[in-house]
């Protein structure tokens, strides 16, 4: 089907040669244009303008040379916020490496991931606000820490130094002459971000990426869309993410357009409405929210015939180019201010079904495909050029081929290679080398075919990974290793399913030993499901298993005598 393109007329974006090109050249052509608005702990909203934003990049910056941090690891963690983002680039763009980490990841892990990165310094927001101090209290490396938000607690120790201070003190320097940050040469290749995929029992990966891989990500991003710089974004995205990076801040920042940050997943729809956005970037889990409330609310109005009936109406008049939209339906978009156009979602796969009610309603979802490993962007659905069930053709400056296993026709493991593709794994060149061909193209491990057009399908999400709606990543590895503590399960596999209200969630498909076999279907899941409540106990709730079902053969496996994922039907 092929959808009418509400997105033309976009003026062309900027191709930057660096980071800080990108945020000279956003500065010079929109010195006051507003880049962010944001919610203080106030509960007022305050804005950061593009000079705003370049100039505080560089005041931080400065300070952090000052400081002598210079090319050092510099640890970023908590909510979204300005300041996050900020301490994150002017890191980069002083030759240093930004070491973003997960909030909700346990303490314990934290600490891991920031001595791992051998981070110096670490800068937070609020949620870690009267915590951080004591959580690094043994960490001998750490000389600095920088709170965005600071409170009264943390003031106490010694190696705080708040986000304003770093301002100021970056301001007087560069006041004084000082230019050594403003000079600092910039090398395409060299290392600048380290990214930690999930995983507690040594199945995490330290993801390398360099500054020559997130420019060509952003120019990609840029370049794959309809947007510039009269398009508003609300932020809705954990921080840490590299889709949360490269397409909804960078590539954004690049195009001159306006973004909220959330505040909340409570607050979502207000800030909607609020702020009116007529673009989005969002994992599938917050749009199937959307979608549902959608139609919770014309239930509840009992409309749900009529709604109906002008979907009827509409499909016939689109298919002739005609869209009247916006009569039929501006009740509903209303609900998200009225002026939203379009949403590119990644992360996940995300209902057809879905994407056919927004595109009914005047919303074009535009589906992608992205892999931290490639920082994240592969593939994205262009404005009129999409395909459903499809996440589109693969973007500019980066190839993707099909390694086709003869088993299943057009179907394989999804190959890419360009400048967006990382450095490697951190201090883990075996692994590194095993997902390398040997001419040099990196194995997603993601299953998937394309048409004669380049669209790409995925069949088949990860071997070894599970992304969930919200776009969590779940290694599944891990709870099998935690079933595989019960020595009345023979083997298992964690997988995705959706439960009753098509919430993605993980099940439990488990094979007894061959002494339980004559015990049936029924006994055998109430007996599972004991063992799996108390092991959801020691688990995030984004880990925890909700469902068992029981197989009484072994799965198929490979030569290797490994299971063969994709082909288990669940």
């Amino acid at each position: 089907m092929k959808m009418i393109n509400n997105l033309k007329g976009a003026h062309p974006p900027k191709v930057i040669s660096d980071l800080r090109d990108l945020f000279k050249g956003s500065a010079e052509k929109f010195p006051d244009r507003i880049a962010y608005y944001f919610f203080g702990r106030d509960g007022k909203q305050h804005t950061w303008t593009f000079q705003d934003l370049y100039d505080n990049m560089n005041y931080v910056g400065t300070a952090l040379f000052k400081l002598g941090l210079r090319g050092k690891r510099v640890a970023i963690s908590g909510d979204q916020h300005p300041g996050w983002f900020c301490t994150f680039i002017s890191v980069i763009n002083g030759g240093g490496v930004s070491v973003p980490i997960d909030k909700d990841v346990s303490e314990e892990q934290f600490c891991k991931f920031v001595d791992w990165g051998r981070a110096e310094a670490i800068a937070y927001t609020a949620h870690f606000n009267g915590r951080m101090p004591e959580l690094c209290k043994g960490m001998e490396r750490i000389k600095y820490l920088f709170p965005i938000e600071p409170c009264e607690e943390d003031l106490q120790d010694p190696r705080v130094i708040t986000f304003d201070k770093l301002v100021e003190m970056g301001r007087e320097e560069i006041e004084k002459g000082n230019t050594e940050y403003l000079e600092c040469p910039l090398n395409l290749e060299d290392f600048c971000a380290l990214l930690f995929t999930s995983g507690t029992t040594g199945t995490s990966k330290g993801v390398m990426l360099s500054h020559g891989n997130l420019t060509a990500a952003t120019n990609a991003s840029c370049l794959s869309m309809s947007y510039d710089y009269n398009n508003k974004f609300v932020s809705v995205l954990p921080p840490f993410h590299t889709y949360e990076i490269t397409c909804g801040q960078l590539a954004i920042l690049n195009l001159g357009a306006s973004i909220l940050i959330n505040d909340s997943l409570r607050h979502i729809l207000k800030n909607f409405k609020q702020f009116k956005p007529n673009a989005l970037m969002l994992v599938p889990r917050v749009v199937e929210i959307m979608h549902k409330k959608v139609w919770d609310e014309i239930r509840k109005r009992g409309m749900e015939k009529t709604v109906r009936a002008a979907m009827a109406v509409n499909k016939p008049l689109l298919a002739c180019g005609i869209d009247i939209r916006k009569k039929l339906f501006g009740q509903i978009t209303d609900a998200f201010g009225g002026e939203l156009k379009s949403i590119v979602c990644g992360g996940a796969p995300i209902s057809p079904e879905i994407i056919k009610d927004f595109y009914q309603f005047g919303i074009t979802v535009l589906e992608g495909y992205g892999i931290t490993e490639c920082s994240p962007l592969v593939a994205v659905n262009s404005p009129g050029k999409v395909k459903f069930h499809s996440v589109g053709t693969a973007v500019k400056g980066c190839q993707v081929k099909i390694d086709v296993d003869d088993s299943e026709e057009g179907t394989g493991e999804i190959l890419v290679k360009g400048d967006n593709v990382m450095m490697g794994y951190y201090e883990n060149p075996e692994a590194t080398a095993a997902v390398f061909t040997e001419d040099g193209w990196f194995r997603t491990g993601d299953i998937g075919r394309m048409d004669d057009e380049g669209y790409i399908f995925i069949t088949g999400r990860k071997k070894n990974v599970i992304i969930l709606s919200n776009g969590k990543n779940i290694f599944p590895e891990e709870l099998e290793e935690y079933l595989a503590a019960s020595h009345d399960i023979l083997e298992s596999v964690v997988v995705a399913d959706e439960n009753d209200v098509g919430k993605v969630v993980l099940t439990a498909i488990i094979v007894p030993v061959p002494e339980l076999l004559e015990k049936s279907d029924d006994e055998l899941v109430a007996m599972f499901k004991q063992f799996v409540e108390k092991l959801n106990s020691g688990l995030p709730s984004h880990k925890q298993i909700h469902s068992v079902k029981i197989r009484r053969e072994e799965f198929e496996k490979n030569s290797s005598k490994k299971i063969v994922r994709y082909k288990i039907e669940h």
